[in-house]
């Protein structure tokens, strides 16, 4: 009801979205006086008088109650609004607090950081200077021990040359000492040998007319003893006639012993001993039986039929007709029949000798490899060779797998005049036991050039087995079977010098089997023992994959160049074989005509 009287008249209300600021102070003072002013000098009366009459007129009307309760309410109102507002304020300020607070906390955690970084970089400023001085301090010492190394080392060569200096001082002094001792004793002696020197005459001819006296007397005891058993032989009749007897059957004795010695010892060759042309045989000799019998019992009992392809990789097609090849010849064994003369023909390492072998294996036969190339050289010895290998080969209990390897150096047509005589008749004698088919051994020829056969071998040729260079799926497992064997089992092994790099195998085997077109299994093999060897000269022994990329790159020249030389042979061979100066070898002479089957007929033959 402050309106009633006069109250906050012209003061303007503060905004509703801001508290009210508290109220003045009660003992404020004017702008422009010292003295403080009545608390009643600003009051108007001229609000009683207003309140007085409206209080008159509200007690005489009949809203008069009414009124006047709807004046508490607008006070009360009022004063709650005012308390609201008080409240806000307060609030207000305790959030003004919170905010210092808050904001002088933040202050105090940068400053506590900054204060943590700056002992950080003092401790490491510290510690740096700390090692710094710990270095120092050892490269001082260290300084310090080079010198005094030094100082010993230089006084260790002082004491060494001072005592060689009096060593060999030592040493000028006795060899002076004893050259001075030799000379005295040398002139001592020889004067007193010029003092006795007739003395010692008379000695040595008393010597030799002693020795001279004794010799004559042995010679006229032993001649008398002779002579006289001589006239005793002589005229005993029985004597001289048992003397020639005894002397005949010794005679005779001797000579049957060297010829029965002599047959004896060519029948133990023949039925046990390694004829000269087998360089390598799966037969023991007498010899290896004698050296070693443990050994050659063990070996013969281990030795059980294998796989005929257990580490041989062919073609399919090829894969399939050796290995029916091999069963026959198993069964041929097993039912004592005929076996059946092979020709494998085709590029060097193709596994021709390796399928030989584990055919032999497979078959429970014993297996003999001879080369062609060793025949020639033999001479007129190549016949009496030749009967000895088919000799013993007739010999084996098991059935003999005959291999010759490189036989078309030998086995070459006759008709032609660059073969020799020699090696003629031993051909001849090659055909003569091979004329037949035997239970005995089993004859399988290699060659890379089989058009030069003799047609005589070619009528002894039962199968002809063309192995091929691998294609892309045998490099694949070539390449995977020589890395898993000299890579990856000594690697995982753990008792050779060897480690592996990581990375995808598979995928370098599959990569390097694309890139080496053409090679044969025995290059991969090469192949295979060349990342062996880079990974044993390495330092760290680590076989990389940079260092199995180099060591294809360097076989791939390689077999490049091989091709290269062979192309150009053959080029020249060609050239040679059309030109006029080759005679009978021309177009119209003796040249071969080439066969479906793969060998060669001689014109003349026809």
């Amino acid at each position: 009801m402050s309106w009633l009287f006069g109250l906050n008249r012209g003061q303007p209300e503060p905004p509703p979205g801001l508290p009210e600021p508290p109220p003045p102070p009660a003992g404020g003072s004017s702008g422009g006086g010292d003295k403080p002013k009545d608390k009643w000098s600003n009051f108007d009366p001229t609000g009683l008088e207003r309140a007085a009459q409206a209080a008159k007129e509200l007690d005489k009307s009949r809203h008069a109650k009414e009124a006047l309760d709807l004046a508490r309410m607008q006070e009360q109102t009022t004063q709650m609004e005012h308390q609201g507002k008080m409240k806000e304020y307060e609030a207000a300020v305790e959030q003004l607090k919170g905010d210092q607070i808050r904001i002088q906390a933040e202050e105090r955690r940068k400053t506590l950081n900054e204060e943590t970084k700056q002992h950080q970089a003092r401790a490491q400023y510290q510690d740096k200077l700390a090692r710094q001085r710990y270095e120092e301090q050892l490269r001082q010492q260290q300084l310090l021990n080079e010198e005094n190394l030094r100082r010993q080392e230089e006084s260790v060569h002082k004491q060494e040359a001072m005592r060689k200096a009096t060593i060999e001082h030592e040493m000028e002094l006795r060899h002076k000492n004893e050259l001075l001792r030799i000379e005295a004793e040398s002139k001592a002696r020889a004067r007193v040998e010029r003092e006795n020197a007739d003395i010692i005459r008379e000695q040595i001819r008393l010597k030799a007319a002693e020795h001279r006296q004794t010799v004559l007397e042995s010679i006229k005891t032993a001649g008398a003893v002779f002579g006289e058993g001589f006239r005793a032989f002589v005229s005993d009749w029985d004597k001289v006639t048992a003397t020639v007897a005894g002397l005949t059957l010794l005679a005779v004795g001797v000579y049957s012993a060297r010829n029965a010695t002599a047959v004896a010892g060519r029948y133990i060759e023949a039925r046990l001993g390694k004829p000269s042309l087998v360089r390598e045989t799966s037969r023991f000799t007498v010899g290896e039986a004698i050296k070693h019998p443990v050994k050659v019992t063990i070996k013969r009992l281990k030795s059980k039929p294998q796989d005929a392809l257990e580490g041989v990789v062919l073609s399919p097609t090829l894969e399939e007709r050796v290995r029916d090849i091999a069963i026959a010849t198993r069964n041929t064994r097993q039912n004592h029949g005929l076996y059946r003369n092979i020709l494998m023909y085709g590029p060097p390492g193709t596994g021709k000798t390796l399928f030989a072998k584990k055919m032999a294996m497979h078959s429970g036969m014993d297996y003999a490899i001879m080369t062609g190339g060793d025949v020639a050289p033999m001479g007129r010895d190549g016949v009496t060779a030749m009967h000895k290998v088919f000799d013993w080969a007739n010999t084996s209990r098991r059935g003999l797998l005959l291999f010759v390897d490189e036989a078309d150096a030998f086995l070459r047509k006759r008709s032609t005049e660059k073969i020799s005589e020699d090696l003629r008749a031993t051909l001849n004698a090659f055909l003569y036991r091979t004329g037949e088919q035997s239970k005995k051994f089993m004859l399988v020829l290699a060659s890379n050039q089989p058009e030069q056969f003799d047609w005589a071998i070619n009528d002894r040729i039962d199968e002809i087995v063309n192995f091929a260079l691998p294609g892309p799926e045998e490099r694949e497992r070539l390449v995977r079977l020589y890395f898993d064997k000299y890579v990856l089992e000594p690697a995982t092994g753990g008792r050779q010098r060897m480690k592996l790099a990581q990375f995808d195998y598979g995928k370098k085997c599959s990569d390097i089997a694309k890139r080496i077109d053409g090679m044969s299994g025995r290059e991969i093999s090469k192949l295979g023992v060349a990342w062996q060897a880079a990974a044993y000269s390495s330092e760290d022994g680590i076989l990389t994959e940079a260092m199995i990329d180099a060591r294809v790159d360097d076989a791939i020249k390689q077999h490049l160049q091989k091709m290269d030389w062979l192309y150009r042979d053959e080029e020249t061979s060609v050239k040679n074989l059309t030109s006029p100066a080759a005679g009978e070898t021309g177009v119209g002479g003796k040249m071969g005509l080439r066969l479906p089957c793969g060998t060669e007929h001689d014109a003349s033959d026809s």
